[in-house]
């Protein structure tokens, strides 16, 4: 716009349309040029476009004619196969149609055969009917002779040679079956003689007596002292809070504890020695570590029944039975300790079950149970036997188990092959030399009687024997017990031990009564 208002300035009008001509000449020869060339070249695009449709056309012919050649030669090859086994199939069954014409004939002949053989079988059966008739008729006439002669009938000479016949039956039979039986007897002897001593030598354990004592060892004598505290009170409080005797002698390191039940002896040992070790020794912390300790032995009594029941291969009891069996370990049995009798039973029952044939599983469960019983919370007034059942049916134990716990003493009927092999493993396990000791059984059941006899009257909350039984400590509530009805409560249960008891000696009634104020600072 520029150069054209130049233009304008510097040229004339001739010039000025004169340039104006020129250009509008230059764009129509432009625009011809332009239109030539591009119908030119969509002449030839067009062109070449119908040249390589030709080709394509050509190719997709040729490919259309070879797929048409092929399938035909596939369509034949098909047709041909077909074709052959058709023929195969008219020739088979050309040879079955001449098979079965031939079949036909044969049999044909055969029923003529066997319509010939018929016809002769039956004449033969008629003559061997004559004869049978014939025969019958000699046969009775014979009878008849022979009953002439003899004076007897044919039914009376039957009845006698059956009658001499089941006499010499009966006799040859029992003198037989007596030969059986002393010969059964003689092997079964035997044969449980075998078994037997086989099982003991299979299972031959140690044998563990129980004490009523502990040595409780340590490291100087300096510890007596604080463990008796200020005028005796913490040794007060120790044998008040776990029912042990703490006898401190001039016996250099050592401190005895004394009492029949090795539940509260460990109890006492194993707070002594977290006492000891801490170095706190009063009567408060004497009471918490006590009781941390009750605690700490229920939850061994479990591990304890879970090992066991591992170790021996018995799964699926009820954790209470387990729980017991780990009370076992703390518990004895005429002087033997009581787990370690009843593991030897379950083994013994095993051998000797598998000896037999019997299910050894099952016989095992039922000797690690038979003295579950003897290990109760509370003190049942029935047989140990009786009530180890009853407990084995609450914990849904099968019935030959319980049957077995319950007869094992003969207080039950057996009702299952089990169960005599469980009495008989009790006895073996006991009868070892050095394995019981009766005496030490009767005093254990003397102080048993005796804490019982305290616990009967209401208000008493505790009852140890200790002393060898000499003493009698009962603690009782100061809420429902006072001053003078403890020293009523001492005279009552003096009375009752001297009345329902027999005893050596004297027995000391110790009745303890404390009066506690407690509060809680928030």
């Amino acid at each position: 716009m520029t150069q054209i208002i130049l233009a304008k300035i510097t040229l004339g009008l001739p010039d000025l349309l004169m340039f104006a001509g020129v250009f509008t000449v230059g764009l129509i020869l432009s625009f011809l040029f332009w239109s030539v060339s591009l119908k030119k070249k969509r002449t030839r695009t067009i062109s070449d476009a119908e040249a390589e449709a030709e080709v394509l056309r050509k190719e997709k012919i040729l490919q259309a004619k070879e797929k048409f050649f092929q399938l035909k030669a596939e369509h034949e090859k098909y047709i041909g196969e077909k074709n052959s086994k058709i023929a195969t199939s008219e020739n088979r069954i050309k040879q079955k149609e001449m098979s079965l014409s031939q079949k036909i004939e044969e049999n044909q002949r055969n029923h003529n055969e066997i319509a010939a053989i018929r016809e002769n079988l039956t004449n033969q059966l008629e003559l061997v009917d004559k004869k049978s008739e014939e025969l019958e008729k000699m046969h009775r006439q014979q009878v008849e002779q022979l009953e002439k002669i003899s004076g007897l009938s044919a039914e009376d000479a039957k009845s006698q040679i059956m009658e001499s016949l089941k006499e010499e039956a009966k006799t040859g039979a029992m003198s037989y079956i007596n030969e059986i039986v002393d010969e059964a007897k003689m092997t079964a002897n035997k044969e449980a003689k075998r078994i037997v001593v086989q099982t003991i030598q299979r299972v031959a354990t140690e044998v563990a007596v129980e004490n009523s004592v502990t040595v409780f060892h340590i490291e100087s004598d300096e510890i007596k002292g604080r463990i008796i505290g200020r005028e005796g009170r913490n040794i007060r409080a120790l044998e008040a809070a776990t029912g042990v005797e703490i006898i401190v002698d001039d016996t250099p390191e050592a401190i005895v504890l004394s009492a029949f039940d090795p539940v509260r002896r460990e109890i006492a040992r194993l707070s002594l020695h977290q006492l000891v070790s801490d170095g706190r020794i009063h009567p408060a912390r004497i009471e918490e570590i006590v009781e941390k300790t009750r605690k700490h032995i229920e939850e061994e009594l479990v591990e304890v029944g879970k090992r066991t029941a591992i170790d021996l291969g018995i799964h699926g009891l009820h954790p209470e039975l387990i729980r017991l069996i780990g009370k076992m370990k703390y518990r004895s049995s005429y002087g033997q300790n009581l787990l370690q009798h009843s593991r030897e039973v379950a083994n013994l029952c095993s051998v000797m079950a598998s000896e037999l044939g019997l299910n050894s599983k099952l016989a095992k469960r039922a000797g690690l149970l038979h003295d579950l019983g003897k290990v109760p919370d509370e003190e049942p007034e029935l047989p140990h036997a009786v009530y180890g059942m009853k407990l084995a049916e609450k914990y849904k134990e099968k019935p030959e188990v319980a049957n077995a716990i319950g007869s094992h003493h003969d207080e039950v009927e057996m009702t299952t092959l089990i169960a005599p092999i469980v009495q008989v493993c009790d006895a073996i396990s006991g009868a070892r030399p050095g394995a019981r000791r009766e005496v030490v059984e009767l005093y254990i059941k003397r102080l048993k009687e005796l804490e019982n006899i305290a616990l009967q009257y209401p208000g008493v909350l505790k009852t140890y024997a200790i002393q060898a039984g000499r003493e009698l400590r009962v603690i009782v509530g100061s809420d429902s017990v006072s001053d003078k009805d403890a020293e009523k409560l001492s005279q009552d249960i003096a009375r009752k031990i001297q009345d329902e008891m027999t005893y050596p000696g004297q027995v000391k009634i110790t009745v303890i009564r404390e009066t506690r104020a407690v509060n809680y600072a928030k």
